[in-house]
């Protein structure tokens, strides 16, 4: 980079532009959200036809839209700033280096050189003329040792000094150098189809964007104070209140997978952080399943005797791609659920959703909150069990969506809150995996760090009232969380539970008389559980919550086998929603149902 372009560099043009594109985005996020959760909810919840849908979907369209262009502008902001950023230290190194070779009766030339007067060193009786000398930037130690040895014997006293005046220019201009050769590729491949579809090749290239500024701003970013290392809940909300709102969108725009895992973070941002990388993911899957060979025909006929055989071209490509076709596959549905409940917001109500963590690595990771829970009056926050992921996660958000109805019209006004929080490996296998502790004991760590997060995170000066649901295996987590530290709930209502790890309800580290259980008719997972996890006293056998030793509130349940403990307008759902509204007062209990029975 020559002299002139770095000493007329302006940080605050790129910064300001920076800033530009910023503001752009967030019109573009507001606008996203109006769409979302104003119009299409609206119209969700008041027209119906054939025509509204096509509506629908032409504003679903619009939406994808605002936040693709909510997600490259803030990427081209956080390139900007780290683009100005090392700029302007190369800038600051160079005018340093100007100002301190004219204060030393220094002239700088066009090309970086530097001219320096006559002189003699004490002693000398004759003066020696002025010259002209031109820097390096530095290398090895011998160079450097010979130029200061030049230095120290050249009978004019300005020529050192105007060595080390040229030497730091050079420097300079060889860092403004590197960091425009930097980022200038990187600038340039911000750019975006302009067509109006938004496809799953823009969220790709929107995702190698991000990874490209974030390795090429790391200077920038390091400035940044750092997430505190495996911080709790309460220390990454301090720090993140103590970040300017130009550090958090750049935060945001370049690592929104840490941003949306970090629990603490205001409900909001994570959602906004876990919805990039759903997008990004969705698109890494779809590219990824198209790219798949098409599926050759599986059976043909042997031409030498009448028989149907397996084609050896389909044994060949099942071995190949079977199981990564499926798997995406899997993934993909998942992530179609999830995108099915934001296209919910408004039916009936429904409030607008937040997706508070997301992965689609191994077996996914999916948590999401039908209302925003940093302001809602009742929380839930549900633990689904054996063969949960990412594929199935449609019916376990279906089952949060009917809590949050019910407690909804049980809370007297209150705001409501239901959370799906897959945010564990579960057991994959009934019969290989599920009689193993270690995935509760592995995630429940996790779910206790997520319940203090919702503390951390909180909007409203009045505490929540807050439910723990788990159902089969979920069930055993949330026991885990209570015997390995602080559950941080009210209640807890457990569905179908093998075994909570502790013998007793007054161990699940609530208040007595708040743990609620329910067992189904026909649901045998509870007697399974007595050979697994249930809890053991020294004199006594294994107990699970469905014993009466136990020590739960047994809630009536109205529906059989181990998976409709959630079905709509059934009385088990009827009493978790009391719960969740915090009438556990109001809920029926077996013993009261027997009671009421007896007397009719």
């Amino acid at each position: 980079m020559d002299l002139a372009t770095l000493s007329a560099f302006k940080p605050a043009q790129y910064e300001e532009a920076a800033d530009s594109y910023r503001a752009t985005g967030d019109m573009a996020r507001a606008a996203k959200d109006t769409v979302d959760n104003q119009i299409c909810a609206g119209m969700r919840n008041r027209l119906r036809g054939e025509a509204a849908g096509a509506a629908l979907q032409q504003l679903r369209e619009l939406s994808k839209n605002f936040h693709y262009v909510q997600a490259e502008c803030g990427i081209v902001s956080t390139a900007l700033n780290g683009f100005a950023f090392d700029m302007a230290l190369a800038k600051r190194k160079l005018d340093a280096a100007l100002e301190d070779a004219r204060a030393g009766g220094c002239g700088v030339n066009a090309d970086g050189s530097v001219s320096y007067p006559t002189g003699r060193k004490l002693g000398d009786t004759e003066l020696t003329e002025g010259g002209t000398v031109t820097g390096s930037t530095g290398g090895s130690p011998v160079p450097d040792a010979l130029e200061r040895q030049a230095a120290s014997i050249h009978p004019n006293p300005h020529y050192g000094a105007a060595l080390g005046y040229a030497n730091r220019i050079a420097e300079a201009l060889e860092e403004g150098g590197d960091a425009d050769a930097k980022w200038a590729p990187r600038l340039r491949a911000l750019t975006a189809d302009d067509d109006p579809v938004v496809s799953a090749r823009d969220w790709a290239d929107a995702k190698s964007d991000t990874g490209g500024v974030r390795r090429a701003a790391d200077t920038y970013l390091d400035t940044i104070a750092a997430r505190p290392d495996n911080g709790t809940p309460e220390e990454n909300a301090e720090w993140w209140k103590g970040l300017t709102q130009e550090q958090r969108a750049d935060l945001l725009a370049v690592d929104p997978g840490a941003i949306g895992a970090t629990n603490g973070l205001p409900s909001d941002i994570r959602d906004e952080a876990n919805r990039m990388v759903l997008a990004e993911t969705r698109a890494a899957y779809r590219l990824e399943l198209d790219a798949i060979p098409k599926e050759p025909v599986k059976y043909a006929l042997n031409p030498g005797y009448p028989a149907v055989l397996i084609t050896p071209d389909w044994q060949e490509w099942r071995e190949k791609h079977g199981d990564r076709k499926a798997r995406l596959e899997g993934a993909l549905k998942g992530m179609d659920a999830i995108q099915a409940r934001f296209d919910s917001t408004g039916r009936k109500g429904l409030p607008e959703a937040y997706l508070l963590g997301f992965s689609g690595e191994g077996n996914g990771r999916v948590i999401i909150a039908n209302g925003n829970p940093d302001t809602a009056d009742h929380q839930a926050v549900y633990v689904p069990g054996t063969t949960s992921s990412l594929a199935g996660i449609g019916g376990d958000i279906n089952r949060m969506v009917n809590v949050w109805r019910v407690a909804e019209d049980e809370a007297d006004g209150g705001s409501v809150s239901t959370i799906t929080w897959l945010g564990y490996d579960a057991p994959q296998s009934i019969v290989k995996d599920s009689p193993f502790s270690h995935y509760a004991n592995d995630g429940a760590p996790a779910y206790n760090s997520f319940l203090d997060g919702l503390d951390a995170s909180r909007s409203v000066a009045s505490d929540a009232h807050r439910t723990a649901i788990g159902h089969s295996y979920g069930t055993t987590l949330i026991g885990s969380a209570a015997r390995q530290g602080d559950l941080n709930v009210d209640d807890v209502i457990l569905a179908g539970s093998p075994g909570v790890q502790v013998s007793k309800a007054e161990k699940m580290d609530v208040p007595i008389g708040h743990v609620w259980n329910q067992e189904a008719d026909g649901d045998v997972v509870p007697d399974v559980g007595r050979y697994g996890h249930g809890g053991i006293d020294w004199d006594g056998p294994w107990t699970v919550p469905s014993d009466e030793r136990f020590g739960a509130n047994q809630m009536t349940t109205d529906t059989e086998g181990h998976s409709d403990y959630w079905n709509e307008d059934t009385e088990s759902l009827l009493n978790q929603g009391l719960v969740v509204a915090g009438h556990g007062d109001e809920v029926t209990l077996q013993e009261r149902r027997k009671a009421w029975e007896r007397g009719r």
